[in-house]
């Protein structure tokens, strides 16, 4: 256990460092750099709202306070979630389908890529710019509410990903075998091939 870490700010390197997949390197620094992004415009944000609102005494305020400190934890958890799984896998040397990392990659990108939708779908109309791309007006077209959708289903994803190939018992590891998928632990060579 020397070579562990310690709560959430360790994980991130120590995912990144024991991981084989360069694809999960690479989202190991896009993440943890879009996650400090976010959690730092959350809090600076937050900070300016309760600046403005310190007068009020009204109840609500203090709810929507905290309802936007829970979304900008929604935002950031799925981000990070990949490669929080990633780092205890490899600390515990779980065993896992072959390319866990890589495909928890995929899912860490496809929650980036729906935070983007999503907030060009719930884009106020005052900063929506003109634009000939279809998708794009496609986007616009959509009730502002459904921004919450796409993040919500690739959040969905990640974690979906993450139980799909994980290998708990010794059932599971039969039914792993009979399907195909070799299950592997962090001890085993490196089965990504990226």
């Amino acid at each position: 256990m020397a070579d562990s870490y310690r709560g959430v700010f360790g994980a991130i390197p120590y995912a990144i460092r024991h991981t084989e997949s360069w694809t999960m390197r690479v989202y190991g620094v896009v993440g943890a750099l879009t996650a400090g992004l976010i959690a730092t415009v959350v809090t600076l944000a937050l900070v300016v709202w309760m600046a403005e609102t310190a007068d009020v005494q009204s109840g609500t305020f203090l709810f929507s306070r905290s309802l936007y400190v829970i979304a900008g934890f929604a935002a950031v958890a799925p981000l990070l979630a990949p490669l929080l799984f990633v780092a205890r896998r490899h600390r515990r040397g779980d065993p896992v389908r072959s390319g866990y990392d890589r495909k928890m990659a995929y899912g860490g990108f496809l929650f980036l890529l729906s935070l983007y939708v999503g907030m060009v779908i719930s884009a106020p109309a005052a900063l929506r710019d003109p634009t000939e791309s279809a998708v794009v007006n496609a986007l616009y077209a959509l009730p502002r509410l459904a921004g919450f959708v796409p993040p919500a289903a690739a959040a969905v994803t990640v974690f979906a990903i993450h139980y799909r190939l994980r290998v708990t018992g010794d059932g599971a590891i039969d039914n792993a075998d009979s399907a195909g998928e070799s299950p592997t632990s962090a001890d085993d060579p490196p089965v990504d091939d990226d």
